[in-house]
């Protein structure tokens, strides 16, 4: 027997989420794209959740958060707040994710640093960037553990990550590379031979808008 869900999720915990776009079409690899959406995620910033880190990848995007209420509202406030901006500055009528989200809640300080080192690497098995480092779209506000969590109960270690949407259909599946070429640099190139490319104009990368100095990756 599937074990039950936690019935309220709250800010007594983090979590690790992931969403991905509609047919996972690379929307950002486009430079107007990509900066959008990594300004939704610090619009929310204090009101709708902490964010301790996150990578933006061409198709799909991992953040770790703290909800201030529950973890779909904060997704929605993601989701919903990108898809808004991008229909209303980019004119794009089209649709942008893929249904729901997976979520991982974080058990204990292991899991907490296992997350963040998948954040981490997320771009280098991806083979967009040869170091961590080098990659622009990803930063870590708060490395340190959040001691304050609710500490894990005997009942909620029968609590597993699993696919789940909004609409309690089957999330995304797992991150399994994205074939895309290496980046070089910071600039990112649309993609060629896929037959598809937002109606957007490349712009230079400048991300010193976009968060606290000293927070970029």
């Amino acid at each position: 027997m599937r074990p039950t869900r936690e019935a309220i999720r709250t800010n007594r915990y983090a979590y690790f989420v992931s969403t991905q776009t509609a047919e996972r079409k690379p929307f950002f690899r486009h430079q107007r794209w990509v900066q959008m959406m990594i300004a939704t995620l610090y619009h929310y910033v204090e009101t709708g959740y902490t964010l301790h880190a996150f990578v933006v990848m061409p198709d799909h995007v991992h953040v770790l958060i703290t909800p201030k209420d529950t973890v779909e509202e904060a997704v929605q406030l993601i989701k919903g707040g990108f898809s808004f901006r991008a229909r209303k500055e980019l004119k794009w009528s089209g649709d942008i994710w893929q249904q729901g989200f997976t979520d991982h809640r974080i058990r204990d300080e292991e899991d907490w640093a296992h997350h963040l080192e998948y954040i981490r690497l997320n771009p280098v098995l991806a083979n967009l960037a040869d170091e961590a480092a080098a990659y622009p779209f990803m930063a870590f506000r708060n490395e340190t553990f959040p001691q304050g969590l609710r500490p894990e109960t005997i009942a909620d270690s029968d609590v597993r990550a699993e696919a789940r949407t909004l609409q309690s259909r089957p999330g995304p599946e797992p991150d399994q590379g994205s074939g895309l070429s290496r980046m070089k640099g910071t600039a990112i190139k649309p993609m060629k031979g896929t037959g598809f490319s937002p109606s957007i104009e490349e712009t230079p990368n400048d991300f010193g808008a976009l968060a606290p100095e000293g927070e970029q990756r």
